[in-house]
């Protein structure tokens, strides 16, 4: 049961970067609908970094920079690996400048961690 609730969120926030990859033509309407895009990006590898950290941090016994680097990397990788994807999506791209985003929302997670708590590993 810990495994699931641990990497359960993990999974289905996954699969909702996924869906939302696989819409053709993702639009807002808006007036600012390039920004509020690149500020989904940033949020969406925000929380998906917030939660590889919680799941590695509770199923595994990881020194500080291991539980730094493994959500960061993948994080990292499902970043280029959902852009990869959109290339095969009608009215979608694969913008490498999109990952660069994505990148923000993962050291965005980070940053706050180090401002909350002083250092980069939460406790248990």
């Amino acid at each position: 049961m810990k495994i699931f609730k641990l990497w359960g969120p993990v999974i289905i926030w996954a699969g909702v970067i996924f869906y939302f990859s696989s819409i053709p033509d993702l639009k807002t309407g808006l007036k600012y609908d390039f920004f509020l895009r690149k500020i989904a990006h940033i949020t969406e590898y925000f929380i998906f970094t917030f939660l590889l950290y919680r799941a590695f941090r509770d199923s595994f016994n990881m020194n500080a920079f291991s539980l730094l680097m493994y959500p960061a990397v993948f994080s990292f990788l499902y970043a280029i690996s959902d852009e990869i994807h959109q290339y095969f999506v009608l009215g979608r791209n694969c913008s490498a400048q999109d990952v660069l985003i994505d990148l923000i929302g993962i050291a965005g997670f980070y940053i706050l961690i180090r401002i909350k708590k002083g250092y980069l590993c939460l406790t248990r």
